[in-house]
């Protein structure tokens, strides 16, 4: 079937076919011709990675706004998956619409604390899954003109974090609009009939792929398939990842290798930089030299940020939630231009973004988790892995390869995940720590006003479609007698109303018992307040992720922490020498741990003395800032509607702190825009100590400060004010152009 014969606008098709497109893959015409789809039904689309579903998603959004004045909301998983889709959308703004205007695609993915009034002028909306819930929590007036939603990885529905919102989110615009269609996309649903009955759907599922996949393991130099074939690889190298990744560069292909921890990413890549280098042309060395210099030269110069660099330069990358965006995007970018031979990731990689290759390797059938420790990934997550495998328009085949070290480890990773069919999706919100916050938000969004209103949103959930709703009436009960017990909550008659704490809570994005340990802590306050105090209210909540659990060398200088700051404690913490209960006691000191890395961190040490002091990693490192941003906000929200005024001022210190990571004194130019914590030392020490300093500089004496160079030293003067005479702006321009001449440098 080709495109040009779709039942779709002209205007969409010639988009299509710009980008290449002409003909349709099975998977797509099954969707677009066999189910009703394109008339406005809902459809469960299960096809491997690579297999067409964006495009479905795609020509269903469209239609929606062109024909039939819709809006459509794309919700995916992961930040990093948002952005990828946004910039597909992005491709069909220039359509015009029928009623006037051109097709206006938006990307929002942070803030929970917003309606977005804003994104009511779009017609296509990317989001996450939990912005989504925290939009339909604030009540956004445009959601009800949302016609089609797209939820792209549907499997995370079994994901025991993120599926239970995924689940509410679905049942609640399904709630809010019964005539909404919902396309449910995924590489790999084993009861997608069961996942399309809830839904009220039709269903596709499909092995097809456009290129060939087969799945083996490696054992002793040689590879044995899934479909009889067996390859012998050359072990020149003591590693059997190496070893096959070596082979499939060679060749003129890429890898991917999946490793156990983010540490062993970094150490896998460092093996294979000393060969791949060698594989490398001159144009190839030239461009990877010009990425990995801007991967230096983007945020604070770190151990972690020189080593990528260093690795880049050489072919081959790691990849893990421990770098920034930027340094995750350049790594991606790279790969898809065929520059980056290797890349060695944790499993983050596999959920959702678009990086194939023409081999995957799982050098650990395993993963490690702080707390969990080492277990074997579901089948589920192993097929995911696997579909990265095969480069659609280069490769004719894709091969994703295991590691054994053992025959007996082949014959089990063979049985266990090769031929073994992945996991059932099944609903994981029947648990009280779940529920408790969409119990809340149900009533404090005004979805229902009764105990039989709670109870009939529920039963729209896949955890009732599959187990019944009695399974959970007890959990909603006792949740609704602890919400009205502690103020979230009040009966007016025969009807159930949230408080103002309750709403605000439910805004705030929080958890229920978060919220109850913020408010008795504001209210008790300390005999001491200092910044310790906030510090240790947020790590105490159930909210904070991480917490970083003590080394047995670390506990006795953090339980003299403990004695020395007791009277700064808005809580009780159980004192070493007193307590009885070594569960709470351990907990008490991952909380302290936490406050002493984000002390660290506001006191301006830098990342690496942090890493290097506290043992934790660098993605850790910005999930704890991040978790800390946002439950300082909410205590600083409730302290306000406490009535605890004297706090707000401190609290929106340490919040501008912790965004920056500089100490006070800095704060007045961090908030320049392009100053970080690391700039903004610098011009201090070098005698720039507020706006007024900038004002009265030249440009000449700000470009004479380490980092600040000619480009910088013009925008800082643009956002202070200032006379900049026309000889400095002369010696501006010459600099700027000399500035120029040395980026080109890394240009091909």
């Amino acid at each position: 079937m080709k495109v040009k014969d779709l039942p779709i606008p002209d205007a969409l098709k010639a988009v299509i076919q710009k980008s290449g497109i002409e003909d349709l893959y099975p998977p797509q015409e099954d969707a677009l011709f066999r189910t009703r789809v394109l008339k406005g039904g809902n459809l469960v689309l299960a096809s491997p990675t690579a297999s067409g579903k964006t495009l479905v998603a795609e020509i269903c959004a469209l239609k929606h706004v062109l024909e039939g004045f819709g809006k459509v909301l794309y919700l995916t998983p992961l930040r990093a998956l948002a952005s990828e889709k946004f910039r597909d959308f992005r491709k069909y703004e220039g359509l015009e619409k029928p009623g006037g205007g051109r097709v206006r695609v938006a990307i929002s993915t942070g803030d929970y604390d917003s309606s977005d009034p804003w994104l009511g002028r779009f017609d296509i909306i990317v989001s996450t899954n939990e912005k989504v819930d925290s939009l339909l929590r604030h009540r956004a007036p445009w959601i009800e003109n949302v016609s089609l939603i797209v939820s792209d990885e549907l499997h995370y529905i079994v994901d025991g974090e993120r599926g239970p919102t995924l689940e509410v989110v679905l049942a609640r615009l399904m709630q809010i609009n019964p005539r909404l269609q919902v396309l449910a996309l995924s590489a790999t649903i084993r009861n997608a009939q069961e996942i399309a009955e809830w839904l009220k759907a039709d269903y596709i599922t499909t092995d097809w792929r456009p290129v060939k996949l087969r799945e083996g393991v490696y054992l002793d130099g040689v590879v044995s398939f899934n479909d009889g074939h067996v390859h012998r690889c050359e072990e020149l190298y003591g590693n059997p990842a190496v070893n096959v990744a070596v082979e499939v560069v060679g060749n003129g292909g890429q890898a991917l290798i999946f490793t156990e921890t983010r540490r062993s990413s970094v150490e896998m890549a460092s093996k294979l930089a000393p060969i791949m280098t060698k594989i490398l042309s001159k144009r190839e060395k030239d461009r990877l030299e010009r990425i990995a210099h801007g991967i230096l030269n983007s945020g604070e110069r770190t151990r972690l940020s020189e080593a990528l660099s260093r690795l880049v330069e050489r072919g081959v990358a790691f990849h893990h939630a421990g770098l920034t965006g930027i340094h995750r995007e350049a790594i991606e970018d790279a790969f898809r231009e065929r520059l980056l031979k290797v890349v060695c990731a944790t499993p983050t990689l596999a959920a959702g973004v678009n990086l194939p290759a023409r081999v995957v390797i799982l050098n650990s059938y395993q993963r490690y988790e702080v707390g969990y420790g080492r277990y074997p990934i579901s089948i589920l997550e192993y097929k995911q892995m696997a579909g990265r495998a095969g480069r659609p328009r280069y490769d004719a085949f894709g091969e994703a390869i295991l590691i054994a070290r053992s025959k007996d480890e082949e014959e089990y990773l063979m049985e266990s995940y090769i031929k073994a069919q992945p996991e059932r999706l099944w609903s994981k919100l029947g648990m009280e720590k779940v529920l408790r916050t969409h119990v809340l938000s149900t009533v404090a969004s005004g979805f229902a006003h009764s105990d039989k209103g709670i109870m009939d949103f529920f039963e729209r959930t896949l955890y009732a479609f599959q187990y019944g709703s009695r399974n959970i009436q007890t959990l909603i009960k006792n949740i609704v007698e602890f919400l009205l017990k502690e103020g979230f909550l009040e009966c007016q008659g025969s009807s159930l109303e949230a408080t103002s704490f309750g709403r605000r809570v439910s805004e705030l994005y929080i958890d229920p018992i978060s919220a109850v340990i913020i408010r008795d802590g504001l209210r008790r306050g300390s005999k001491l307040l200092t910044d310790i105090s906030f510090l240790y209210l947020a790590c105490h909540t159930p909210d904070m992720a991480p917490k970083f659990y003590p080394g047995r060398r670390e506990e006795g200088s953090l339980q003299s922490y403990i004695e020395a700051h007791k009277d700064e404690f808005m809580v009780d913490l159980p004192l070493p020498e007193e307590s009885e209960d070594s569960l709470a006691l351990e907990e008490a000191l991952a909380e302290v741990k936490c406050v002493r890395v984000l002390e660290s961190w506001i006191d301006e040490v830098s990342e690496d003395g942090i890493i290097e002091r506290f043992g934790v990693e660098p993605g850790d490192l910005y999930r704890l800032l991040e978790s800390t941003k946002w439950i300082l906000h909410a205590i600083h929200e409730l302290s306000a509607l406490l009535g605890r005024k004297e706090y707000l001022s401190r609290l929106e210190r340490l919040m501008e702190r912790v965004r920056s990571g500089v100490k006070e004194e800095l704060l007045p130019l961090t908030r320049i825009e392009g100053i970080g914590r690391v700039r903004g030392r610098s011009l201090f020490n070098a005698g720039y100590r507020s706006l007024e300093d900038l004002r009265r500089a030249s440009l000449t004496d700000l470009t004479k400060v380490p980092m600040i160079g000619t480009e910088l030293a013009k925008r800082i003067k643009d956002q202070v004010g200032g006379k900049v005479s026309q000889e400095e702006m002369e010696k501006i321009r010459g600099g700027w152009m000399r500035e120029q001449r040395l980026l080109t440098e890394y240009e091909p």
